[in-house]
């Protein structure tokens, strides 16, 4: 036994030392390796390949290569054997690399051979090899660029090289992907452009006025060609190069109506560019002389606006709008297109032959022309004369007595005295030289005669003539004159009489007023601009600020020596229009301004701004008179000295709509109604049918009426006008007072007349109120004994649809039978022969009473549930027998003369008292001018105060 043990440990050791002798030798690797693997991949590709050699091989497991070691600091990397017999390994990671984490991974490698079995017992190392792996980059990321937003500011008129640069970043790790290759503007159609590195520049000068601020998008591409996700806008400032003037102010101006003054450049300041200033002067011109005539001025009648500024009474106006009493002017162009402010175009082949009814007769040694005129250089080497007005000879001969013409741009009045009133050489033509004359512009010309003195008054100013010459006065003749506007009549002299001298320009309120002249103050009133420049705080002002206004506060001049001072007045310059309806649309506003530097040096220069003030529309009022439609009286009323009143519930209101602010944005939703103040110039009462019988009716109003008030009246057999700028309440107190009177209403069934209203002479007009006056009829005896038996209201009141209808008549409810009028009426025929005398004169004492009570009554509020209608109960009755008819026949016809006697009675009475006392003197047609023309509608001499 012991000996087999020895001898298996014998071959034991035996084996031992055979196997050791067969790994003899270490595997063998390359020194050094180069790698390279992709981010967010495992797999590394060496160079050369990982390959082991071992040169025990094919010895098992001693030829064989089991593993492969790395050291190294966490590389996060492992080897693993693809085949043992080869020696073929590969290198991976373990997990996703990242290249922007790390680009590149250093570290040791080492195989190692299976020894002496399969766990690599005893095996043997190789050297030690180096292996350099890079990380390949994906591009993954964007470019992005470094700021959210650049800026930057330019002076205007240079070209640059480089206004700014702008810089986008790449988070990729590789030059390929993390290098930015290009920029690109994004914006289209801008003067700018982009280079490789990111800079921008102009491609042309930059004009501050034209735009003054930029705003241009760009973008970036990294050398993968990969955009960048978002742009980057840059904003580019263009600054002005430092020009002296005015900065800060608006080029247009809102003025909404009614507001007063408002500021026209309230934040406006004057840039010297360091220049130190000595003085500062500044014109600020407002330019409305495309409004109306010159100006926003009231657009009243001629008749209104002199009696509105206290003119003389008994001008005669040449130019009224045409109507059927003022036909004259029918065949003249007119311009009433500018809120009805009337103007006549006159091109060299329109005139007029004023009526002789209308021209004054005799205009004595004070008289005043005035008249509104727009006058450009006549056309053509040689001007002729252009005739405003002029007086001549209507046949036979060419003489002027008077005229106004223009000659070569020189205003001439010519002025021929007769024998019967000077039998000397005086003056008789006046030249003034003006530019007014031919500017083309509106003025308002005066000439007030004082014989032998004539003065012209341009615009309020005064000019004297800078040429008289005299001549022998005009022999004393039977011809008749001919005045005419617009040219001279030649009747004399010729083959055909003939206009000759025509005007050309534009002509509006042409008066003559013979006897007096008028004050600088009215001129100044008659022709004052409504609108004109205005200083704000004018308390608060430097006190070292000098300013100045023209008269029509059109121009204002200031002056300074401080430049702050200088400002602060400019910003409180101001625009102002009192009218409560101004003319809409724009002013033109032109600022000039110069200045003087300290030394002699070349001083800066300011250069003028235009800007504009648009004057919005007003709201237009709704003129409505409202009233009582239809009045019932009895014919006695209507023969009464007082006669009946027509509106006495006349009420005016006007209204316009107002914007809701609250609702402003609400799609069509309608104004608020708003009930306002305003003036009117005019009111006329016009007779519908037929026209007036002058010789038994007419409408009247007292003088008392109108005192105290800036109105008065006309009269004529078509109706009457109530004219002149004054307050509603005063024209519904006037045209309260309005009566009509008839005193041969027998055949008289109704009388209808119509009432209008205006305001700037027809700008605005009311509506049209209807007022029927019906008259009632009643025979002698019933009239007798109704006004004994009921007050004498005989007024039937229909109101105003906007009214609420109340009507309360009472009626005699009692109506004998026919047997008792029968017996009633014998009985009278009986007595009336023995008490008719005496029962007249009471009668007519008793009537005349009871109607001046009437009038009194009328006057004051009506009572509508007071209101009766009276029947006549004799209305109902049949006929009487034919005897008893016969002799009331007689009666009535006995009655009747009488009545009529004592109608003319009456009016001898009245006609006395009214030529007694002036203070109660209707406006109505004189009775004495019952035969005048009946194609003459309007009579002068109606009214005389």
């Amino acid at each position: 036994m012991l000996r087999i043990a020895g001898v298996l440990a014998v071959v034991a050791l035996g084996l031992s030392a055979a196997h050791t002798k067969v790994n003899k030798h270490k595997p063998w690797i390359e020194t050094s390796y180069h790698g390279v693997i992709t981010e967010n991949t495992d797999i590394v590709l060496l160079d050369p390949p990982l390959v082991a050699l071992d040169k025990d091989a094919p010895i098992p497991y001693a030829g064989e290569i089991c593993a492969f070691n790395i050291h190294g600091l966490e590389a996060p990397f492992k080897a693993v054997v693809l085949n043992g017999t080869s020696g073929e390994g590969q290198l991976r990671a373990h997990g996703l690399v990242d290249c922007e984490l790390q680009k590149e991974y250093t570290f040791i490698i080492q195989a190692h051979d299976c020894g002496s079995g399969p766990k690599g017992t005893e095996g043997k190392k190789s050297h030690k090899a180096v292996v350099h792996i890079q990380v390949n980059d994906v591009n993954e990321f964007a470019p992005v660029f470094r700021e959210p937003q650049y800026h930057a500011a330019v002076t205007e008129g240079k070209i640059y090289d480089s206004i700014l640069q702008v810089e986008a970043t790449d988070q990729d790790c590789s030059p390929q992907y993390s290098q930015i290759c290009n920029y690109q503007i994004t914006t289209s159609a801008t003067p700018f452009a982009i280079d490789r590195n990111g800079n921008i520049r102009n491609t042309e000068k930059l004009s501050y006025d034209r735009q003054q601020q930029y705003e241009i998008q760009v973008t970036a591409w990294d050398c993968g060609q990969k955009r960048a996700l978002h742009s980057v806008p840059v904003r580019i400032d263009v600054k002005p190069v430092c020009k002296p003037g005015w900065q800060g102010w608006n080029k247009q101006v809102d003025y909404e109506p009614g507001t007063g003054s408002k500021q026209l450049f309230p934040k406006m300041h004057l840039e010297t560019c360091g220049e130190p200033l000595s003085s500062v002067r500044t014109t600020v011109e407002l330019q409305t002389s495309h409004i109306g005539k010159g100006c926003d001025r009231e657009t009243y009648s001629e008749k209104s606006l002199q009696k509105l500024c206290g003119a003389s009474s008994g001008s005669t106006d040449l130019l009224p709008a045409p109507s059927a009493a003022t036909n004259w002017t029918a065949s003249l162009v007119t311009d009433s297109g500018r809120d009805s402010d009337l103007i006549f175009r006159f091109d060299g082949r329109q005139a007029a032959n004023i009526p002789d009814w209308v021209v004054p007769q005799n205009l004595t040694d004070q008289f005043t022309i005035a008249t509104w005129m727009k006058h450009g250089p006549s056309p053509g080497l040689r001007a002729e004369k252009e005739t405003l007005l002029c007086n001549s000879d209507k046949t036979e001969m060419n003489r002027h007595h008077y005229s106004l013409y223009v000659h070569n741009c020189r205003l001439v009045f010519l002025l021929r005295r007769d024998f019967t009133q000077v039998d000397t050489f005086r003056p008789a033509e006046f030249h003034w030289k003006l530019e007014q004359i031919c500017d083309k512009e509106w003025h308002y010309y005066v000439i007030n005669v004082e014989f032998p003195v004539v003065t012209l008054y341009v615009d309020g100013v005064t000019y004297d003539p800078y040429l008289v010459t005299d001549d022998w006065p005009i022999h004393p003749s039977q011809i008749d004159v001919q005045l005419t506007v617009g040219a001279c009549w030649q009747g004399g002299e010729v083959t055909k009489p003939r206009f000759t001298q025509y005007f050309r320009g534009s002509l509006s309120g042409l008066t003559i007023r013979p006897g007096k002249i008028e004050s600088q103050k009215v001129i100044s009133c008659l022709q004052a601009c409504k609108e004109g420049l205005d200083i704000n705080s004018l308390e608060s002002l430097d006190k070292s600020i000098k300013f100045h206004f023209n008269p029509a506060q059109s121009i204002l001049v200031m002056e300074g020596e401080d430049l702050e001072n200088m400002n602060t007045a400019v910003r409180k310059v101001s625009y102002i229009n009192s009218r409560q309806f101004p003319t809409p649309g724009i002013r033109r506003l032109r600022i000039s301004t110069t200045v003087q530097c300290f030394g002699e040096d070349t001083c800066i220069t300011i250069p003028d701004i235009e800007a504009v003030v648009m004057v919005l529309q007003p709201s237009e009022p709704r003129i409505t008179i409202t009233g009582v439609e239809r009045l019932s009286w009895p014919v006695s009323d209507l023969r009464a000295r007082g006669g009946i009143s027509l509106f006495l519930d006349l009420h005016i209101i006007s209204t316009v709509t107002r914007a809701d602010a609250a609702v402003h944005h609400t799609a069509r939703r309608p104004g608020v109604l708003e009930e306002i103040i305003h003036n009117l110039d005019y009111c006329d009462i016009l007779v519908l049918g037929e026209e007036l019988r002058p010789e038994q009716e007419s409408l009247q109003l007292q003088r008392s009426a109108l005192l105290g008030k800036h109105l008065d009246a006309t009269n004529s057999t078509s109706g009457m006008s109530i004219y002149g700028v004054d307050s509603m309440s005063n024209y519904e107190q006037v045209i309260r007072q309005v009566r009509y009177y008839n005193w041969q209403p027998a055949s008289l069934i109704e009388r209808r007349f119509r009432l209008t209203c205006s305001e700037l002479n027809g700008r605005y007009t009311s509506n049209e109120f209807n007022l029927e006056v019906s008259v009632v009829h009643s025979s002698e005896a019933g009239e007798h004994v109704n006004h004994m038996v009921a007050p004498p209201q005989y007024m039937q009141m229909v109101h105003h649809p906007s009214m609420i209808h109340s009507l309360y008549p009472s009626h005699n409810s009692g109506v004998p039978s026919a047997a008792t009028v029968v017996i009633v009426m014998c009985i009278a025929a009986l007595v009336v022969v023995v008490v008719l005398g005496i029962y007249r004169i009471h009668l007519n004492h008793q009537q005349e009473v009871k109607l001046e009570d009437t009038a009194r009554e009328a006057d004051m509020t009506w009572n509508d549930s007071s209101l009766t209608i009276t029947i006549n109960p004799m209305e109902k009755l049949e006929e009487p027998q034919a005897a008893e008819e016969e002799a009331s026949e007689e009666e009535e016809e006995d009655d009747e003369e009488e009545d009529d006697e004592e109608e003319e009675d009456e009016d001898d009475i009245t006609s006395a008292e009214s030529d007694d006392s002036e203070e109660e003197a209707d406006v109505q047609l004189p009775r004495m001018q019952r035969s005048c023309k009946k194609g003459q509608n309007w009579d002068k001499t109606t009214i005389s105060y």
